[in-house]
């Protein structure tokens, strides 16, 4: 992951010569719908796109999985999510942009795109087997596991334990099943409703998902950065502080998890902090490419810049936004919790009344936002293996995911989740190497012609 992902992710910067982040600022316009072109192939508008994959990308791993990192990595492993994510802005701008420039179709015949798709357009026939490769991991790496298993533990260890839903005092059972198969009924129950709720949205489609994508997305982030901005203007003393200890430990690892006995502490904490940063932002594992692909425009490189905006906003600011509300309450040094009841406790510290509440508000809205893009890009996925006509038996297997998620262990979840994860950057970030050269082409004509003011829209 650390050669693929933050090796790649380099060699794309100095391929582009940082022009991606020179044209930040229109990558904005385009988001903003400045040159729209609605009569482009695509099912979804720009802003749509964006909101969908923020949907998947901004959720529990920038809540329990930035906790996760602090427990077992340390601050520095904040250090090392941020490097992901600067980096990871170049290999999103890279992917995005060749969702679009090579777009294939389907069985049906509806054009389709992300990295199977550029795969084959791009390198040929003879490379199918890397983009089925993809798909294989997709589908199994696209499943909600571990979005269902977080929003069912804050549940659990929060309003059912709180108000003695339970059944059983988690005290004195440490939280041992109610039933007799070994899982708790709370547990089963709560993996019912998501089952439910979410299979309202996934069976529309990404129009559907896009449209319910954009109206939460903004509210959700703007509920939980207002939330956090609290905690930290309350404890602005210690700010500069937390700060350098996240980058003092980034070469240190002062604070990794005995786990890393073996293996290095710095080793660890620098794996810990990109495995979640990956994990967060997506960029090279080839989700995003998928969603980007669906997109009205007829300029593979503005897809490409609104792309790149998702790290930005995925971790340089949601996550460092959570792990200084970790820090400055001191949740992060609480042992006896992990992941996102971690998070619970720094909200509960950090604002006693309805902080614990809020944040179970964004959870739910995180979660399950995440988990209605997750579905379309399994299904894409599907799409591309056996056919078009066969593509929503996936959302079958999907909402199977979601309830076996909600009764397994975080433990089995993550290590599941992060072995797919890797299986699928290895064909995107292969494919996206080879292709690159195509890209920077694509990108010089681009920014050549809107100098010369070829175009005041679409």
């Amino acid at each position: 992951m650390l050669v693929l992902l933050v090796g790649g992710g380099v060699i794309f910067l100095v391929l582009s010569r940082f022009m991606p982040y020179r044209n930040f600022r229109h990558g904005i316009q385009v988001l903003s719908g400045k040159y729209e072109d609605p009569n482009a192939p695509g099912d979804i508008n720009h802003f749509q796109a964006l909101s969908s994959t923020l949907a998947a990308t901004v959720g529990m791993g920038n809540i329990s999985g930035v906790a996760i990192a602090l427990g077992l990595g340390g601050p520095g492993a904040i250090f090392w999510m941020w490097i992901t994510a600067l980096v990871g802005m170049a290999t999103k701008f890279f992917t995005c942009t060749l969702s679009i420039m090579y777009r294939g179709k389907d069985t049906s015949g509806k054009i389709q795109g992300g990295p199977m798709y550029y795969i084959v357009e791009g390198l040929g026939k003879k490379w199918k087997p890397l983009a089925m490769f993809f798909c294989i991991a997709g589908l199994i790496g696209c499943t909600p596991m571990f979005q269902s298993n977080q929003l069912t533990q804050i549940l659990r260890d929060t309003v059912l334990a709180e108000n003695g839903w339970l059944g059983y005092d988690m005290m004195l059972l440490s939280g041992t099943a109610l039933t007799e198969s070994g899982f708790r009924l709370s547990d089963i129950i709560t993996g019912l409703f998501l089952v439910g709720l979410v299979s309202v949205v996934i069976f529309g489609g990404i129009k559907r998902i896009g449209n319910v994508a954009s109206r939460l997305v903004p509210l959700m982030v703007a509920i939980y950065i207002l939330t956090v901005v609290y905690i930290i203007i309350n404890n602005i003393s210690d700010l500069p502080h937390y700060f350098w200890l996240i980058v003092s430990d980034a070469f240190q690892g002062n604070f990794a998890s005995e786990e890393a006995a073996f293996g290095g502490a710095l080793g660890y904490m620098i794996s810990m902090g990109i495995r979640r940063g990956a994990f967060s932002n997506e960029a090279g594992i080839g989700t995003e490419a998928m969603a980007h692909g669906a997109a009205k425009t007829r300029e593979p490189v503005r897809e490409g810049l609104v792309g790149m905006l998702e790290p930005a906003i995925d971790t340089l600011l949601v996550c460092t936004m959570t792990a200084l509300a970790l820090l400055m309450t001191g949740a992060w040094t609480d042992t006896t919790v992990d992941g996102i009841t971690m998070t619970a406790v720094a909200f509960q510290t950090g604002i006693p009344a309805v902080g614990l509440y809020l944040l179970i508000i964004c959870v739910f809205i995180f979660s399950i936002t995440t988990m209605f893009t997750y579905s379309y890009y399994g299904t894409k996925c599907l799409n591309f293996l056996v056919g078009a006509e066969r593509k929503h038996y996936y959302n079958y297997f999907y909402i199977v995911a979601i309830f076996l998620g909600s009764i397994t262990t975080i433990d089995m979840v993550i290590n599941l989740i992060d072995g797919m994860f890797a299986m699928m950057a290895i064909p995107t970030m292969i494919a996206t190497l080879m292709l690159a050269p195509k890209v920077v082409e694509a990108s010089r004509d681009y920014f050549a012609r809107k100098d010369r003011g070829d175009f005041d829209h679409y």
